[in-house]
């Protein structure tokens, strides 16, 4: 595959937009991606969304959006992979220019989420576990996450405030990111304080959902030369990895080995290991899971991921920076375009433009999107060249 780089980028803040319909927070998205690149015509479109045709009504999204974009009579496709959504559709684009199939392609991750009552949109969530083993049983999907939450705490002798230190991190940053939806820090008492939901999880061990989308633009890396300025910022590590969509049919429910795969693939392919990444964006849709992702991808040893938020390494100038932007649980979490957003992101960190929650001399990048409760799961590594 030849190499691919990222060109333009391009996102909405996200909050509840009742004022803007989904094509129209795609649109925003993309059109600032175009223009960020200088592509003004890119030659596919490749749209990540799961909740679209459940709560809203609209399949086909790929035309849908190419329409209101104006990109009539070009390839235009929609992915979905559950939360993992955005990522999935930015590697079908990558894919596509990597092999040379396409010259330059636009992604776009959209979700509009919050014109609908919560019963629709916990049910529609639902959909990306196991319909007949966990959903049928009434088990939500925060349902789910509590119970591996919970086991978690008793296998390795954790307390539910050894995980505040993850949405600590998560909402300090979010302070600094404008397209954030909770721009505000929290305390460990607040967090301890925290209304229940699924116990062991409280509200602030959860991410908020919301209406968003991120966008971006890939072209050939050799074609970046043609934009004076413009820095490299090539994609050299991409992989996907899938584990059985219900919890209690894996080996082991405290591992994820999508994860652990997914990344092992995008190492390899990147040539680099784990010491070499310098910032993490990872999917914390609930505390736990940003335990076990880092375990499954081996910057902590089984059972001491809360480790490193403890011992402050995943914040700004630690060994190890993760949800730099706020990551899901402050920057929120519009399903299908999450897995965009972090590519979005991490764009930013290389590009130097993130300010207050900048890493220092950050070169390579990873993100990780996870799709229901692990059953799917895309690495990312991107390096500014």
């Amino acid at each position: 595959m030849r190499p691919v780089a990222v060109l333009g980028i391009g996102q909405t803040i996200i909050d509840e937009l009742w004022d803007k319909s989904l094509r129209e927070i795609a649109g925003d998205a993309a059109i600032k991606a175009m223009q960020d690149s200088g592509v003004e015509h890119p030659e596919g479109l490749f749209i990540g969304n799961m909740l679209s045709p459940l709560i809203g009504g609209q399949n086909q999204l790929g035309a849908f959006i190419a329409d209101w974009v104006g990109m009539w009579q070009k390839e235009a496709v929609k992915t979905e992979a559950a939360c993992a959504s955005g990522a999935a559709a930015f590697r079908a684009g990558l894919m596509a220019v990597g092999s040379g199939e396409m010259d330059s392609a636009l992604i776009v991750g959209v979700e509009k989420m919050t014109d609908n009552v919560g019963h629709d949109v916990t049910s529609a969530l639902a959909t990306a576990a196991d319909a007949d083993y966990e959903v049928e049983q009434g088990v939500s999907f925060v349902g789910l996450n509590a119970l591996i939450m919970r086991r978690y705490m008793y296998e390795y002798g954790w307390k539910h405030a050894d995980f505040a230190p993850f949405s600590i991190n998560s909402h300090a940053n979010a302070v600094h990111n404008p397209f954030a939806r909770l721009r505000e820090k929290i305390t460990l008492q607040q967090f301890e304080k925290s209304a229940m939901v699924a116990t062991p999880i409280n509200l602030l061990d959860a991410s908020p959902i919301g209406d968003g989308a991120a966008a971006a633009i890939i072209v050939p890396a050799e074609k970046v030369n043609s934009f004076p300025g413009r820095p490299r910022i090539l994609v050299t590590g991409s992989a996907s990895a899938t584990d059985t969509i219900a919890v209690h049919s894996r080996k082991d429910p405290l591992f994820l080995s999508a994860a652990y795969l997914s990344s092992k693939r995008a190492f390899e392919m990147a040539g680099i290991d784990q010491c070499e990444i310098d910032f993490f964006e990872l999917h914390d849709a609930f505390s736990i899971m940003s335990a076990l992702s880092l375990e499954a991808c081996g910057f902590a040893y089984r059972g001491e991921g809360p480790r490193l938020a403890l011992d402050n390494e995943i914040r700004i100038g630690g060994k190890l920076p993760i949800c730099t932007r706020g990551g899901l649980k402050a920057r929120g979490h519009p399903v299908g375009a999450t897995g965009m957003y972090q590519i979005v992101e991490v764009v930013q960190q290389l590009r130097g433009e993130c300010e207050e929650t900048q890493v220092d001399g950050a070169k390579i990048g990873m993100a990780q999107n996870i799709g229901g409760s692990g059953a799917t799961v895309l690495t990312h590594i991107l390096k500014a060249d």
